[in-house]
């Protein structure tokens, strides 16, 4: 398969994107995992009981369970990994899942100086506790995502920021890191301790091809068994529409393009409003013509607190005046833009067409700049420019991936937007177990964020577009577009009628 670029890191307490979680997905397992259905399974954790009404957690592990170094896998590693994850010396962004564990916010924020104080212990080597500030619906749906896997302190005490390397790192999934040449290729070779029992394959290879037709040409040569949009250009995409391998499923992956609202001009709500109604989203379906869906609210169809008029309608007419408003009836006069993005075909496509529509629907001219996936990703953290290209695939299906994610305390909120009312509405709807009252929340969280204050515009829900050999199967494809080898195969040479 083809990664399409080098993972930032391995380490799954540090990393945020998605190339490195299909990696790690296929090399660690946590207290749960998803199901097919993306229904919460056991997984470490051979059965949990829900206490106090939905404010403790007991987790019972498996009593076979062991990292690749023949060590069993415990309660404590679960114990040191909690601690890490929300301890401020991590820098975890990921650090806001635990919020919700009494004392993890505190500890994060510096007012509580001891991480041990996170209220997520070991009773044995065999029971976890955690005990929550309030009942929270998608709680056992953290345990199932990279960030609360365990580790193993001993391995990252011993090696430092080279934990993750082969030659150091201990993993308990289905399959082991057995090389990582950088920028080039992962190598995953079959785990035979994992409790599952060994995956069917002996050996996965992950190339690193970051330009989509060289990688879709290595599969026409029969050199990938599987691609996905990562190699698949939108002209491939209609060439192979009709193929026998060709599969598209919606995901719950939205795309946007955000502000940095501390950067001007867009510290004013006014000219990013202005911005939002001058784009079409319609558009955007049409260019990358993968039955991609306009996104006319952050919270995407079918979820929870979903309402379609959430977001502010396409009125170039209303933005012009908006822009007028805000002090730039001479164009001439609106300052020099950045609208950062990652190097996608896909991201290109797209950040053009803002740019076309800004120009002739506001009259503003703004600059692209393009950037490899690591640096890209490295800047929008550190300093983001006026404007980026953003895309935030859901880490569970529930509202609140998406909606926590534009909270001052999400470490993954790159636009500097911090508002407390939001903060309020979406911490509300968390603890709400009336889905009618949760779900009034999240659309009034959704209005003030997509038709007020306006940090980001929504742009496209996304698809997946895949190509798999006939020779190849048991890949699972999910809304949440992690993917999962342990069930994949490859048949025979012999069953592939000839190729290679």
């Amino acid at each position: 398969m083809n990664l399409g670029n080098e993972p930032p890191s391995l380490d799954w307490h540090a990393t945020t994107d998605s190339t490195s979680f299909d990696v790690i997905a296929n090399i660690m397992v946590g207290l749960t995992r998803y199901g097919d259905d993306l229904t919460i399974e056991p997984c470490l954790a051979s059965s949990w009981d829900i206490l106090d009404g939905g404010s403790r957690y007991v987790f019972h592990l498996r009593n076979d369970i062991y990292w690749s170094d023949g060590k069993p896998v415990t309660a404590f590693d679960f114990q040191d990994s909690w601690r890490r994850l929300v301890d401020p010396a991590s820098g975890a962004s990921y650090a806001y899942m635990l919020y919700d564990v009494e004392n993890g916010l505190k500890i994060n924020n510096g007012e509580i100086g001891d991480p041990s104080m996170l209220a997520a212990h070991a009773l044995d080597e065999r029971t976890f506790e955690v005990r929550l500030v309030k009942p929270v619906a998608y709680f056992l749906s953290l345990t199932a995502v990279a960030p609360t896997f365990p580790v193993r302190r001993d391995i990252i005490d011993k090696h430092g920021d080279r934990w993750t390397e082969p030659e150091n790192i201990v993993t308990n999934g289905p399959f082991l890191l057995d090389s990582w040449q950088h920028e080039y290729k992962i190598e995953l070779k079959a785990n035979p301790r994992f409790f599952g029992g060994p995956p069917r394959l002996s050996r996965v290879k992950m190339f690193m091809v970051p330009e989509q037709s060289t990688a879709f040409l290595l599969y026409e040569n029969n050199e990938l068994d599987y691609v996905d949009n990562r190699s698949f250009s939108t002209s491939d995409v209609e060439r192979f529409a009709g193929s026998s391998e060709y599969r598209n499923f919606p995901l719950l992956r939205c795309s946007y393009i955000a502000f940095n609202v501390q950067k001007a001009p867009f510290t004013d709500a006014r000219v990013r409003r202005a911005f939002a109604m001058a784009i079409d989203k319609t558009v955007f379906p049409r260019i990358l013509r993968r039955r991609e869906r306009p996104l006319t609210s952050w919270i995407p169809e079918g979820l929870c607190g979903y309402a379609p008029d959430s977001g502010l309608p396409f009125d170039p007419a209303a933005a012009r005046r908006l822009l007028d408003q805000a002090g730039f009836k001479d164009r001439s006069r609106f300052p020099r833009v950045e609208l950062l993005y990652p190097n996608r075909e896909d991201a290109k496509l797209v950040v053009e067409s803002v740019q076309a529509q800004l120009k002739a629907n506001l009259g503003v001219k703004i600059e692209l700049t393009n950037q490899e996936w690591k640096v890209y990703l490295a800047r929008r953290k550190k300093d983001p420019t006026p404007l980026f290209r953003g895309a935030w695939g859901a880490d569970y299906p529930d509202p609140e991936t998406f909606m926590n994610l534009f909270t001052s305390v999400n470490g993954n909120n790159h636009t500097r937007w911090h508002n407390k009312l939001y903060d309020s509405l979406v911490s509300r709807a968390a603890g709400e177990q009336d889905e009618k009252r949760r779900a009034e929340l999240y659309r009034k969280a959704d209005r003030l964020l997509c038709r007020q204050e306006v940090p980001l515009i929504p742009a496209y829900l996304a698809t997946q577009n895949v190509m798999v050999k006939p020779w190849a199967g048991g890949i699972t494809f999910n809304a949440l577009d992690v993917q999962y080898f342990r069930n994949a195969y490859v048949k025979a040479p012999a069953a592939r009628g000839g190729s290679d």
